[in-house]
């Protein structure tokens, strides 16, 4: 730390920084344990708890960083919040890992067209929840600006 009381070291070097992203990590990951005990998998058949929680991080990093960036700059609050929330809590809940292990479960099960949905479900609905957060941040930003203007 610099005798001004600034800290220099990259972000990822920065006690403060790694606790917010293990505290936002701890949640997001007891939230994805919590929604796959309470949407179990049998075997053959589509993980709806792994499907959902990648959807859902998806939608939410989408909206979360559209509403950052028309906040202002990556300073403050609005980095600590894209730590906690971003990286953190999005990173713990979403699991693409196990979306793998999952379509490949699929697959050497002959579940070709199960395996294919998903596959296509996750990716493509991913990315449409993504733009989805981001319109409804975006929509919410025009609408704040709006009513100040009233």
């Amino acid at each position: 730390m610099s005798p001004s009381g600034t800290d220099h070291r990259p972000l990822h070097l920065r006690p403060s920084s790694v606790a917010v992203v293990f505290l936002g990590g701890a949640a997001g990951t007891g939230a994805r344990y919590g929604l796959a005990r309470a949407l179990p998998t049998a075997a053959g058949h589509v993980a709806w708890a792994t499907l959902t929680v990648n959807l859902v991080g998806a939608f939410v990093l989408g909206c979360l960083l559209e509403a950052l960036v028309r906040s202002g700059p990556d300073h403050g609050h609005r980095r600590r919040a894209r730590l906690l929330i971003g990286t953190g809590f999005c990173g713990g809940l979403t699991t693409y890992s196990t979306f793998m292990l999952d379509a490949r479960a699929l697959i050497a099960g002959a579940h070709f067209g199960e395996a294919a949905g998903y596959l296509l479900g996750t990716i493509l609905g991913g990315v449409i929840a993504a733009a989805a957060g981001v319109a409804v941040a975006g929509a919410g930003h025009r609408a704040v600006r709006g009513g100040a203007r009233a």
